[in-house]
């Protein structure tokens, strides 16, 4: 027989107060995704029919206000997934060890491809 009260009993084991931030943070980057996904499936479509070569499509993407807004767009588009991937994790892998291990990969890989695709955009918008 315990002597702990109800709520000794359950504390540390409730919320760890972070459900709800992921839950904004997840529905804005949602959010933002919208216009930017429209604008560039829009715009890479626009770029397809022309037939646009590899230098217009650079100088396209050197363009200040595209430059900005694929990099928004990189940005929103790998931290939504990094975040959607984190509750697939945690939801349906049982071991600490390999939940752990996958949400370290997923966010370096997330880390890594968008700042690749920060950098090419960069590069080309810059040089």
């Amino acid at each position: 027989m315990s002597h702990r009260s109800p709520l000794g009993r359950a504390r540390g084991l409730g919320s760890a107060k972070q459900g709800v931030h992921h839950f904004w943070v997840q529905r804005v980057s949602a959010v933002a995704l919208i216009p930017l996904g429209l604008w560039f499936v829009f715009s890479i479509a626009l770029l397809a029919a022309k037939g646009a070569s590899y230098e217009a499509v650079s100088h396209w993407v050197a363009a200040p206000s595209v430059a900005v807004t694929l990099v928004l767009f990189l940005a929103a588009a790998f931290y939504h997934g990094a975040l959607g991937l984190q509750v697939v994790i945690e939801d349906y892998v049982p071991q600490n060890g390999a939940k752990i291990t996958l949400l370290l990969l997923t966010k370096f890989v997330a880390a890594a491809a968008a700042a690749t695709g920060i950098f090419a955009v960069l590069k080309i918008a810059l040089s």
